[in-house]
């Protein structure tokens, strides 16, 4: 890809990242249709217009631009080509990714309705939020060893939300939450799994900023972002919380019961119902039917108690 090029897709790619933080989910074409081939005998200036556009950038389609900037923005995308695994991972991972269902895998989740409409004043509040996060250094190791702060993924008007423990070296560099790995496999556990897109969740973590070699989180640094994530909590308001694996449950819940036996039962944070299931990074390294089996049963009852709340 020539510098051109290159030009074109930071410049983009800063655009929509701003964009992400403020909560926009969608935009609309970027550029029209090109016209059609100038015919014999037409005016010279509709040449000019079609040389105008065929100056501009080429990326074979725009189904493949779209790729493309999906894999730089670490956003899943919907239809065909959402399951194809991003460039230079290994097959064994991609196999992961893939076939994350287990064995006797029951249906997706169905017909869940549209969310609640979208509030510019939430999506302005969230949008101060995550400038402050971004300023914030009440944890100094963090502060001090982070490429940037990762604030959230998804609409302010999600009725879904997930709680993660802590971004990773993928996160730390794309700004972006589960993003990697771990990121692929939850964003086939929403897909697959519960019927939905993940442009419909709201995704975040205990903490906002990277730890030093992927560490769990310390009791003293999630207390100084708990005032971030309660604020997310309360302003998108979700109708239902999944907390992925111990590190987050124990911390929002403030409860260090294991995931083994806190999962198949519902709990509340203040008044919202919560899920715990394992972190996907968990099945990465635990990859057996019993376990893709647990989590999928969380899921699908996740999915069932948004359906009855929302019915």
């Amino acid at each position: 890809m020539d510098d051109a090029v290159n030009g074109f897709f930071r410049a983009l790619e800063c655009r929509l990242r701003a964009l992400q933080l403020a909560g926009v989910r969608r935009v609309p074409r970027l550029w029209p249709e090109a016209p059609a081939p100038v015919a014999a005998g037409a005016s010279p200036s509709a040449g000019v217009a079609a040389s105008a556009v065929d100056s501009r950038p080429q990326f074979g389609s725009m189904a493949e631009f779209a790729r493309q900037m999906r894999e730089r923005l670490g956003v899943a995308g919907g239809g065909a080509g959402a399951s194809k695994a991003a460039p230079g991972r290994s097959s064994r991972s991609r196999g992961a990714a893939e076939t994350a269902r287990p064995a006797a895998e029951p249906e997706a989740g169905q017909g869940l309705p549209p969310r609640r409409p979208a509030d510019a004043g939430v999506d302005a509040q969230l949008a101060s939020l995550a400038a402050k996060v971004a300023r914030c250094t009440r944890c100094a190791e963090l502060a001090a060893s982070r490429t940037q702060t990762v604030f959230a993924d998804g609409p302010s008007n999600a009725e879904l939300m997930f709680v993660g423990e802590a971004p990773g070296q993928d996160e730390d560099a794309r700004g972006v939450p589960f993003v990697g790995r771990a990121g692929q496999l939850l964003t086939k556990i929403i897909t697959a799994g519960m019927g939905m897109r993940r442009e419909d969740v709201y995704i975040c973590n205990i903490l906002k900023c990277r730890p030093p070699g992927n560490r769990n989180p310390a009791p003293d640094e999630a207390a100084h972002c708990r005032e971030y994530l309660d604020k997310q909590i309360e302003l998108v308001a979700p109708k239902v919380i999944c907390c992925l694996g111990g590190v987050a449950s124990r911390f929002l819940l403030d409860d260090a019961t294991p995931v083994g036996q806190m999962r198949g039962q519902w709990r509340q944070y203040r008044g919202i119902p919560v899920r715990v299931t394992y972190h996907p990074a968990y099945l990465l390294r635990n990859y057996t039917v019993d376990a893709r089996q647990k989590v999928w049963d969380d899921v699908r009852e996740v999915a069932a108690k948004l359906r009855e709340l929302r019915g």
